[in-house]
């Protein structure tokens, strides 16, 4: 994939890598352009930069939008799609290339909505694989309880800049963290790596007591309100013991004008807790509720939640990973509860959307013995796009390719071993992708990622930053 500006006529090379801020960079850039044709694209393509960019010549393009295209993923082949001061300006075949345009080839390539992460607990990346034999309760006893206390802002800041990295590179465009840490220090440290990412992002802050409204309140109004791509929501465990703190974080929530995010019934032994019971009993069954695993539900909570339009995170990677169980997804399907996938932290092990989708496919068949059951493959990519936009209320900015809304959209580049040859590539997004395929990222129109690579990161200083940062905390602990 190659990015160039639509220049003047008589415009020389030099011109071209000086309008893109590469002058100094020239002989790296145009030995790209003298080396064998051969070769499947320039070691180092310049980055699309300005207000506007134009994608051009798609081979097929998902628009999520059955309104701009065929079928329900408003699919357009042979299309180009137009961003403009980090929207989508326009999608269409043969659109015109507005003056001083950044013009992206991306003929052969798909380009569709970027993934919505749903739930996820990025800090977790510091235990990675760890525990790998351990149910939930396990794994918080040996794995993520004693390490959270051993965090420091410098190391904090570390692992989630190299999880939300990872999910960037994995084709992630927004994402939810749900955090159980307090320390002022440690949370600004959080959504500063958060924001320093360019991802778009969704900061769900559990309330460490009932009476945490002041620090609540000024962790959103001081370090997230201000980062244009951040937003907030309280987050909760539902269960009858705490009851009390529950019904604060909803008042909370609804006196921040927020949604309120809680795990539910991720494990058969938290039926005792009746969360779902519990969040009716506080007035919290509504759109303004997401729900987390929701793996084992009653038919008549199923019910409920579909009434009331409580939305709901399914984390298939990490259910199977500590034993939870398979949530009841195509019964939730069937009732038209909107639900959006989520990585779910250190127990999904990577942030592989493509495997995600395919695992939220293959369970439920697993469960029912039924190829035909909910979710099919546009089911799931729905679920990974508009769907997740659905669930968080953000389906008014992103969320498919719709003409005004925010431009959060992936290039992926299916010619490549594990994805070709092309023969039915809607289902090979989900069965055949992995993240190598994801060739460019781009949020509000900027590139995060391009050409296969993350723009403007040291991905290897990246790594080793985490890791040493890693090395110090067993260090203390040992």
């Amino acid at each position: 994939m190659q990015s160039v500006p639509t220049p003047p006529p008589a415009a020389s090379r030099r011109d071209l890598l000086a309008g893109l801020g590469l002058a100094a960079a020239a002989p790296l850039a145009l030995g790209a352009t003298l080396r064998p044709a051969h070769r499947h694209r320039p070691s180092r393509p310049p980055v699309p930069g300005g207000r506007t960019v134009l994608l051009r010549r798609a081979s097929l393009v998902l628009t999520m939008d059955p309104a701009l295209g065929s079928g329900p993923l408003g699919a357009v082949e042979n299309a180009d799609v137009l961003m403009r001061d980090g929207t989508i300006a326009a999608v269409g075949t043969a659109l015109p290339t507005p003056p001083g345009a950044r013009v992206v080839e991306t003929s052969g390539k798909l380009v569709m909505p970027g993934f919505v992460d749903t739930h996820n607990h990025l800090w977790q990346a510091m235990i990675r694989g760890g525990c790998a034999d351990r149910n939930l309760f396990g794994w918080f006893r040996a794995c993520t309880d004693p390490q959270r206390g051993r965090l420091t802002p410098a190391a904090l800041h570390s692992f989630v800049r190299l999880a939300a990295l990872d999910a960037v590179q994995s084709g992630v465009t927004t994402l939810v963290d749900w955090v159980d840490i307090f320390a002022y220090d440690l949370v600004e440290s959080y959504v500063r790596a958060l924001a320093g990412t360019g991802i778009r992002f969704t900061y769900a802050m559990f309330p460490p007591t009932p009476d945490a409204a002041p620090l609540v309140t000024k962790v959103k109004r001081e370090l997230v309100d201000p980062v244009p791509l951040g937003s907030f929501q309280v987050a909760t465990h539902a269960a009858r013991a705490v009851e009390a703190h529950n019904r604060a974080h909803w008042e909370i929530a609804q006196d921040l004008g927020v949604m309120l995010n809680s795990h539910v019934l991720e494990r058969p032994e938290q039926r005792a807790d009746d969360p779902i019971g519990v969040l009716a009993d506080i007035g919290a069954l509504g759109p303004r509720l997401l729900i987390n695993h929701a793996i084992h539900l009653t038919d008549a909570e199923i019910a409920a939640v579909a009434e009331h339009d409580v939305r709901a995170a399914h984390c298939p990677l990490s259910n199977m990973r500590l034993a939870s169980g398979i949530m009841r997804l195509s019964d939730l399907g069937r009732k038209g509860v909107k639900v959006g996938l989520g990585l779910d932290g250190g127990t999904n092990d990577s942030s592989d959307f493509h495997a995600l989708m395919k695992t939220a496919v293959g369970l439920q068949r697993a469960r029912t013995t039924e190829a035909a059951v909910f979710p099919q493959v546009h089911d799931v990519l729905r679920m990974a796009t508009l769907g997740g936009a659905e669930v968080l209320g953000l389906a008014d900015q992103v969320g498919s390719l719709t003409p005004g809304k925010r431009a959060d959209l992936l290039v992926i580049d299916p010619a490549t071993l594990n994805f070709a040859p092309r023969f039915d590539w809607i289902g090979q997004i989900v069965f055949n992708g992995r993240p190598e395929n994801i060739d460019a990222v781009f949020v509000d129109g900027r590139a995060l990622k391009f050409a296969g690579r993350l723009v403007d990161v040291d991905t290897d200083g990246v790594v080793r930053e985490a890791e040493a940062a890693a090395t110090r905390l067993r260090s203390a602990a040992g």
